[in-house]
């Protein structure tokens, strides 16, 4: 059904659950190094294990106290109360990635809950996610299906399992039922999700990079009959992992639910996974409630009870809330409305201030990001994060206001990083980009251009200054646009005087 047809018949209700992988430098329970740290991120599959991470008979949890410290922190920049005492759970379930069967989550004991966060939509309107529980868990490991078309289950010969990831720590942050966004609703989802990635990386907790897994993003949709004031049955779509598939996917569900009802179909419970290249949905598995799971408190593992001391000091720690950042970045930057919008609607704020804090001047980090980044990741289907990092853009700006590169030039020598030729100055080497800065052969080919073009110098001599561009472009040519072009402008207005 046609998107705006389903807003008119029914209202959106929304919930989020996203999971942010911290970046600890050892497991949740054990002494494994941690892949969500980029230190350690690439490792050979099954490397970084212990006894615990394979759930082997005998093996017993520890917590890890900077993963607690981290909790309590995202916690608090929610908004949320930090609990007095909070008590790990077993959820139990069984799955090739979950070696004991059964995850260390918390349940009924949430470190933290009652939150609530500001979002800004891409118009500048701002509304408020309510949050319901920040709750630490650790991480199953990852499954690699071999064989078949879709490179999921179905179909596959044979799975494989690494258990890396196994035990890794989460936080995750669950909100309370979402009303009354509408056609927005899309939007809304883009935007919640966005917060929680600025947030984390403002807090230095994760480096929340979806598109590695560090921040994960489950949709839960469910429409009802316009005014009816209940609510429908939801669908969970799982593991987002970009800004713009959240957005995509909840505007499909809309859709696909609409129609179902509307034909007279009745919604099933369920996961659903979420395919970028199609824009779609499929079923996943039923949605589980939570007696499925039969939790009941981990018995290997004490409460949670941070003292009243630690938790001042991490809540005096806090960095400025997101939207407090947005104003005074907008205001330091000198950017305009539209300018500083484009930079969030992005989701590029992060990646802009690092960028200037590298020493680009902002507006050519803007520039950057918003354009020819933006303009690749959008050709390729991945974020503009996930290109390059900020310091990269930064030495291509310097590189380019030194006069080394040209902006032309620049595109090019970016678009080698990009492509994994090397870093930026091999890839300017090897692709021979750097401008010619021989004021010699720069001068032979200006005469060379005026002598071919006599009657330019004339029309230059006879104030027709712009008749310059003529002989401008048969240099850059001959440059192979290897040359500032101010400067070839200023060697033909001197030569042409001669």
């Amino acid at each position: 059904m046609d998107f705006d047809q389903a807003i008119e018949q029914y209202d959106v209700a929304l919930g989020f659950e996203v999971h942010v992988e911290l970046s600890t430098r050892t497991k949740m329970f054990s002494d494994a190094p941690n892949p969500a740290n980029s230190e350690f991120h690439g490792a050979e599959p099954n490397t970084l294990v212990t006894p615990v991470c394979l759930g082997l008979p005998g093996s017993l949890p520890v917590v890890n106290q900077q993963a607690i410290e981290h909790a309590i922190s995202l916690g608090l920049a929610l908004g949320c109360s930090i609990a007095p005492s909070s008590r790990f759970a077993r959820k139990n379930y069984f799955y090739p990635d979950l070696a004991k069967n059964y995850q260390i989550s918390q349940y009924d004991e949430p470190i933290a809950f009652d939150g609530a966060v500001e979002i800004e939509l891409e118009d500048g309107r701002t509304l408020t996610v309510d949050i319901e529980r920040a709750h630490m868990e650790e991480d199953a490991g990852k499954l690699t299906h071999v064989g078949g078309a879709t490179g999921r289950i179905q179909g596959a010969e044979y799975s494989l399992v690494d258990y890396n990831r196994a035990g890794v720590p989460l936080v995750e942050i669950v909100t309370k039922v979402v009303l009354g966004t509408g056609a927005d609703a899309p939007a809304v989802g883009k935007a919640y999700v966005s917060t929680i990635r600025d947030v984390a990386l403002a807090l230095g907790i994760s480096e929340a990079r979806m598109e590695r897994g560090n921040l994960r993003c489950d949709a839960n949709v469910s429409l009802s009959p316009k005014g009816s004031g209940r609510l429908g049955t939801r669908t969970e779509t799982k593991n987002v992992n970009s800004m713009r598939s959240v957005e995509r996917a909840i505007r499909y569900e809309i859709q696909r639910q609409a129609a179902i009802l509307s034909s007279g179909g009745t919604i099933t419970q369920e996961t659903r996974h979420w395919h970028e290249d199609t824009g779609t949905t499929s079923p996943g598995r039923p949605k589980s409630d939570a007696d499925d799971y039969r939790y009941f408190p981990e018995p290997d593992l004490l409460p949670v009870e941070p003292s009243h001391e630690l938790v001042e000091s991490l809540r005096a720690a806090l960095p400025e809330p997101p939207a407090a950042r947005r104003r005074r970045l907008k205001e330091t930057w000198g950017f305009t409305d539209l300018e500083f919008r484009d930079v969030v609607n992005g989701g590029l704020l992060v990646e802009v201030e690092q960028t200037v804090a590298a020493g680009a001047a902002p507006q050519q980090a803007r520039k950057w990001w918003t354009g020819e980044l933006t303009r690749i990741a959008n050709a390729s289907g991945s974020e503009p994060a996930a290109l390059v990092a900020p310091s990269v853009v930064a030495e291509l700006v310097a590189r380019t206001e030194s006069g080394e590169l040209t902006d032309k030039l620049a595109r090019q020598a970016l678009e080698g990083v990009i492509a994994g030729e090397g870093t930026l100055a091999e890839v300017i080497e090897a692709r021979g980009l750097a401008v010619v800065q021989d004021e010699g052969a720069l001068l032979a080919a200006v005469d060379a251009a005026l002598a071919a073009q006599p009657d330019i110098a004339e029309k230059i001599r006879d104030g027709k200054v712009q008749a310059a561009g003529a002989v401008i472009g048969a240099v850059m040519k001959a440059m192979q646009g290897k040359a500032d072009a101010a400067r070839v402008r200023e060697l033909v207005l001197e030569r042409a005087a001669q």
